[in-house]
């Protein structure tokens, strides 16, 4: 249904690092970049190797902010150990935890995830539903 999803960012270098180390750890990548320091319009694109973006951090450092209550985006991971090192590289480069790694049984038998907030307070998880 949805082709990608944007989030504004308060300070696009810090966003880029940490987002490169937390989807590195499911498989993502960055596809494409736009940074141009000082400037405006600066904007980091990540998805599958070789593919185009699902995801677009993009510098608003004036007025910024995260969605409100209730929205959060869920990363796909191929493994149980994807949502681990998301995890631990999402803590590592300046995110909060908001739900260590394990499984969430009352969201399903296999349902295996982990809850980070990134440095500007939006709500992230990465979830693998396969029983291994």
């Amino acid at each position: 249904m949805l082709h990608h999803a944007s989030l504004g960012v308060s300070d696009i270098e810090r966003s880029a690092a940490f987002y490169d180390a937390a989807l590195a750890a499911l498989g993502y990548v960055r596809v494409w970049d736009d940074i141009r320091p000082g400037q405006t319009g600066q904007a980091v694109g990540y998805g599958l190797p070789g593919g185009g973006d699902k995801l677009a951090i993009k510098h608003r450092p004036e007025g910024q902010r995260p969605a409100g209550p209730g929205f959060h985006l869920a990363f796909a991971a191929p493994s149980r150990q994807a949502v681990d090192r998301f995890h631990a590289a999402a803590i590592a480069h300046g995110g909060g935890d908001n739900g260590g790694p394990g499984l969430r049984p009352h969201y399903g038998e296999h349902y295996y995830a982990a809850f980070v907030m990134d440095p500007d307070g939006h709500a992230l998880e990465a979830v693998c539903k396969s029983a291994a």
